[in-house]
């Protein structure tokens, strides 16, 4: 017959076990090694009348942009600001912010379906990171906020910060702008090291964009999109 202390300690394992589990899965997972970021250059399709072979200016006005052909939609995705190096990928492309540029801005267009995202952030003593994605609507054109991200930038990104993130986007749902045609899906991220044990010095944040086909027309903030 087993003892009951062989039952407690069999049961506080596995308790142990599942929590482990369910904080891995909400996303705070630390200490993990992260894969290298990308070489620290641009490798992307940019488009618009803004953009150069590698970054674009960032708008001053909704129209400057230019708008995309008909089977695509325009998204602008701002790095920074920030001191450290950031990139993003979406999909097989590459966006790459410097040191020496506090933001960058990027105009790409997409095809309605699925995109794979993620935000990369690195410093040797830790990092301030922000990504910010913008999609085009032509009526206005208007501009949507699709999903902002910030931790430090200015200061030092520290993991409290990000949980609180999280749980201040979670009312939003997927669709963190109501008015727009884009949702976000399977966000989640890994934080590296933490030299001082407070400040990670690596980031990797993952999600997906949901594109739908049909152009939003309403403007941001319309009341007309919350009652939808």
């Amino acid at each position: 017959m087993r003892q009951p202390n062989a039952d407690r300690i069999s049961s506080s394992l596995a308790l142990a076990a599942l929590c482990s589990l369910v904080i891995a899965c909400a996303g705070s997972v630390t200490q993990e090694k992260i894969p290298d970021p990308p070489d620290p250059s641009t490798r992307a399709t940019l488009s618009g009348p803004l953009c150069g072979p590698e970054r674009c200016q960032c708008r001053t006005t909704d129209v400057e942009p230019g708008l995309p052909d008909p089977e695509f939609k325009r998204y602008e995705i701002k790095l920074g600001p920030s001191t450290n190096e950031l990139w993003a990928r979406i999909d097989g492309m590459v966006l790459f912010k410097t040191r020496e540029r506090a933001t960058e801005c990027f105009y790409v267009d997409l095809r309605p379906g699925e995109h794979n995202v993620s935000l990369r952030a690195r410093g040797p003593n830790g990092f301030g990171a922000r990504i910010a994605i913008s999609e085009q609507g032509a009526a206005g054109p208007y501009w949507y906020n699709t999903f902002d991200f910030a931790c430090g930038a200015p200061g030092l990104c520290d993991r409290d910060t990000i949980a609180q993130w999280k749980k201040d986007i979670q009312p939003l749902g997927d669709k963190h702008d109501p008015c727009g045609s884009t949702l976000i899906q399977n966000l989640t991220w890994i934080t590296g090291r933490m030299p001082d044990n407070l400040h990670p010095a690596d980031l990797l944040l993952e999600f997906k964009l949901k594109i739908y086909k049909f152009i939003p027309d309403y403007a941001p903030g319309a009341e007309e999109c919350e009652e939808k």
